[in-house]
């Protein structure tokens, strides 16, 4: 049954990290606990903790057993996830207009998303196109943005067959869910488009264009602006 649990569930994952988990469904205002817990954590900088990793419902942190015990730190992580529950959560998430050339060969399922729903091409995207989405999490690959939600006019189930490898910048859909390739891979969404953006570079710092909590918007563009986009980048 789907939840969103009173209080955090603390569950040892493996011998060096901690699961925070605040439901089993995807919620935005479970998203934003997960956020706020993130944010916090990392500003508290407590000693032993390496890494942390945000998702959907639960926040994975990593720690070394040299420097904090399990029990410790799940007594801070107590402490921190109680004086959240006695202050508004903010959101701090930036806002990013993505350009996307729909259809076609950049979108190549964009036609079954249509007729599967009863809908044109042009509806599937004017629906798609028509809301603001938030940065849930980031995974997959490095940089991968899972981004919800999408209406339930255009959400649709993934391929039954994942296609060996997906070209950088392909915008997806995956139930309720899109999201945006940062390279190309193997991957099951359904791509109704694609962004001349880039999400990810190693040389960035950060690396990833996005993170969690963000919001984006996306921005239809022709083909020519499309190609324009490359050539003006290509020097």
């Amino acid at each position: 049954m789907d939840q969103i649990y009173p209080s955090a569930r603390y569950l040892p994952f493996g011998d060096a990290a901690l699961v925070v988990e605040f439901g089993n469904v995807i919620d935005l205002a479970i998203n934003r606990k997960v956020a706020a817990l993130n944010e916090t954590v990392l500003r508290a900088n407590i000693q032993g903790i390496e890494e942390t990793v945000p998702t959907y419902r639960s926040l994975l942190i990593r720690y070394d057993p040299a420097k904090i015990t399990y029990n410790h730190l799940v007594a801070k992580i107590r402490e921190i996830e109680k004086s959240l529950m006695d202050r508004p959560l903010e959101e701090k998430g930036r806002k990013f207009i993505i350009p996307v050339v729909y259809g076609g060969v950049y979108g190549p399922d964009l036609k079954d998303v249509a007729e599967y729903h009863g809908l044109t091409e042009d509806q599937v995207i004017e629906v798609h196109s028509g809301r603001f989405y938030r940065v849930y999490m980031i995974g997959f690959v490095a940089g991968f943005p899972y981004l919800g939600e999408v209406s339930e006019e255009i959400a649709t189930p993934r391929l039954e067959t994942p296609r060996p490898k997906v070209p950088a910048g392909s915008v997806g859909i995956a139930d309720k869910q899109t999201g945006i390739y940062p390279c190309e891979a193997p991957g099951g969404w359904r791509i109704i488009g694609r962004t001349p953006l880039k999400l990810f570079d190693p040389n960035w710092q950060p690396p990833a264009l996005l993170r969690p909590g963000d919001i984006v918007k996306f921005t239809p563009i022709s083909e020519e602006e499309f190609k324009e986009f490359f050539e003006a980048n290509a020097h």
